[in-house]
């Protein structure tokens, strides 16, 4: 996997979401964000999420959040899928209300990737397999980034968020990434 030279994974479908701006620092990317989604809440499958991505709220589901403009940099699906909708370099909208060490506005400085699921289902092998080669390649071309500086969505907003929750399996992601449990 690797990141070309305007900010977009190579070989990934890219569709660009209109929830993004310039980062206050495009050089500090320093935080990664794993998330989780599923639409309707608790169902997998059925191409909400990407609608809602892009504001194409056509479908009665996405009513109630017609007023969101939400966009992670990544969404990786069941399947191992990869889909790009912000470039790495922008400020996608992904963390809201949010801090990690100190440092309030995470969407600032980090990258979100959504994973098709919920906090109580097992993610796939696949999206294990695709989120670690997305975050192998991240950290190569990114030199603020750091192993420990991949988190989930519940640690930079205790309280508020449970993401990617408890199914989420840490050690297999670590495992992915060569590094020691």
């Amino acid at each position: 996997m690797r990141i070309k030279q305007d900010h977009r994974l190579a070989r990934v479908r890219y569709r660009s979401s209109p929830n993004f701006d310039e980062r206050p620092d495009a050089d500090d990317i320093s935080l990664i964000v794993i998330h989780s989604i599923s639409l309707p809440p608790g169902e997998l499958g059925g191409g909400h999420i990407e609608a809602l991505f892009l504001n194409e709220f056509e479908h009665p589901v996405l009513d109630e959040l017609r007023d969101f403009c939400v966009s992670p940099h990544l969404l990786i699906e069941r399947n191992g899928t990869c889909n790009q909708f912000v470039a790495f370099d922008k400020r996608a909208w992904h963390a809201g209300l949010s801090s990690w060490r100190g440092r309030c506005h995470c969407n600032d400085y980090s990258i979100g990737i959504e994973l098709e699921g919920t906090d109580s289902h097992p993610y796939t092998r696949a999206q294990y397999r695709k989120l670690g080669a997305v975050i192998q390649a991240l950290l190569a071309r990114y030199p603020r980034l750091a192993p420990d500086a991949v988190v989930g969505h519940l640690e930079v907003a205790p309280g508020r968020k449970t993401d990617p929750g408890p199914a989420f399996d840490w050690p297999s992601l670590l495992k992915d990434l060569a590094f020691v449990v």
